[in-house]
């Protein structure tokens, strides 16, 4: 164990409210540590966007001692502690089971058997999030060696990359993504063992699946990911309509073309709709220009297409409804004559449907419009905005009163991986946007600002 009594790490950037819950967690006489992506954008002077905690307090203790928090999970137990806006998880730490765990009829359902720091940092995925971080005593405690990892930019796995793929094959995703997002290089034994065990992905389950290729998209160089996925034999595992659009040398040069030139109408990267636009958009624009692709990938409605965004990317249902009508609706942008022409029931039917707003940044993102067609339908968006966001918020509170009540006691990580208990793989940020499946419109502002 390596303890570093003053870490380079920028106190100031630790969040009050996490600084808090870890004291007074030790003040009750429990070790309590800042862990994972946190510690890591810490070390490397990225502001961290969660600070999740590692305690040796059990739930109900964390529970009886830190106020609003909330024991949640049920194989995998956790709290939840509210303050503000802001949420933290605090975990305690937990071992890998032992032979002798499951015959003893005492042992705790689900991934609940608790154990030290140095057990818990050795579970995790990576070394550079397996690294504790104690803010009141401005300690870093690394079991793992990520410290060295960090300083020289390798991304490593925690102990045999072929045994932990194995174990969670979301690994190789999350594996490339990190890589990426850090500008880290990977590390020779972990990136041949993710080439070798690609497969596994296919066993995998599509939601998490789903979430790990959302935050590639969020990448600011997705195209370089994608890229890695194709050469490691990765991607025809995940996007197999992708892996076998790349494998044509002018279909590639096509996709890539259009995707880092579209990339600019993703304003919002909370709205899955776009990210999830802009990827199928590209490779639809593709299909058109490359001579040598067949008729049937040309429609969104054609099956290769409908298959891709059900059952590859995971793309809920309103997405795909999003998505296919702003592919028929994009012809009648130009035609800003025929909607003056239109009554004003006929004209808010028209800009509220699921798809005119997606359809309108494709058009700007592609050029279909010139720019005083765009400025035509910000004005028109604008004088009949009052409407059209009020029916959004009826559509928005039928959709909440129709939703099934979850079981109590419930755990949404768990149900997302098809009843699996979620490894501990504390890599960084918790996207809970990808959840949801409300429209992500919340302004009245005008969807394309022209020019």
């Amino acid at each position: 164990m390596e303890v570093r009594a003053k870490p380079h790490l920028h106190q100031d950037w630790i969040d009050s409210h996490a600084f808090g819950i870890v004291k007074a967690l030790q003040k009750s006489g429990h070790t309590t540590y800042l862990v994972g992506g946190c510690v890591r954008d810490l070390l490397i002077g990225a502001h961290p966007k969660d600070f999740d905690i590692a305690t040796a307090a059990q739930p109900p203790q964390v529970k009886r001692l830190i106020y609003m928090a909330f024991i949640i999970g049920k194989r995998f137990r956790l709290v939840l502690v509210k303050r503000d806006d802001q949420q933290f998880e605090v975990a305690t730490f937990r071992r890998e089971v032992r032979p002798e765990d499951i015959i003893d009829p005492n042992t705790p359902h689900g991934d609940n058997i608790f154990g030290t720091p140095e057990e818990d940092a050795q579970r995790r995925d990576f070394t550079i999030n397996g690294l504790f971080y104690d803010p009141v005593n401005n300690q870093l405690i690394d079991y793992v060696n990520g410290l060295p990892d960090i300083d020289a930019r390798i991304l490593r796995m925690i102990g045999d990359p072929n045994i932990r793929l194995l174990e969670d094959s979301i690994r190789i995703l999350r594996g490339l993504r990190l890589a990426h997002k850090l500008g880290f290089v990977i590390e020779p034994g972990l990136r041949e063992a993710m080439q070798v065990h690609a497969c596994e992905l296919e066993k995998s389950v599509l939601p998490r699946r789903r979430e790990e290729i959302l935050k590639i998209l969020r990448l600011d160089e997705p195209h370089l990911a994608l890229l890695e996925c194709f050469d490691l034999g990765i991607l025809k595992f995940v996007i197999p309509t992708l892996h076998d659009f790349l494998e044509d040398p002018i279909r590639r040069e096509l996709f890539l073309e259009h995707f880092e030139a579209y990339q600019p109408m993703v304003a919002d990267h909370t709205d899955t709709s776009q990210l999830f636009g802009w990827l199928v958009f590209s490779m639809l624009k593709a299909a058109h220009a490359a001579p040598s692709i067949r008729t049937e990938l040309l429609n969104i409605e054609d099956e290769v297409f409908q298959r891709l965004m059900r059952d590859e990317l995971g793309m809920y249902k309103f997405e795909q409804t999003a998505l296919t009508k702003a592919m028929e609706l994009l012809p009648f942008l130009t035609q800003t004559d025929d909607f003056k022409r239109r009554g004003e029931r006929r004209q808010l039917s028209l800009m509220k449907n699921e798809g005119f707003r997606l359809a309108l940044i494709f058009a700007v993102a592609d050029y279909q419009l010139s720019g005083s067609q765009q400025n035509f339908w910000n004005q028109a968006f604008s004088k009949l905005s009052v409407e059209i966001l009020a029916g959004e918020a009826d559509a928005k509170a039928a959709k909440k009163r129709r939703k099934p009540r979850k079981r109590r006691g419930g755990d949404d990580r768990v149900a997302r991986e098809g009843g699996r208990t979620p490894p501990i793989d504390e890599d960084d940020d918790f996207e809970s946007s990808d959840e949801t499946d409300d429209d992500t419109s919340k302004s009245a502002e005008p969807p394309i600002e022209s020019g």
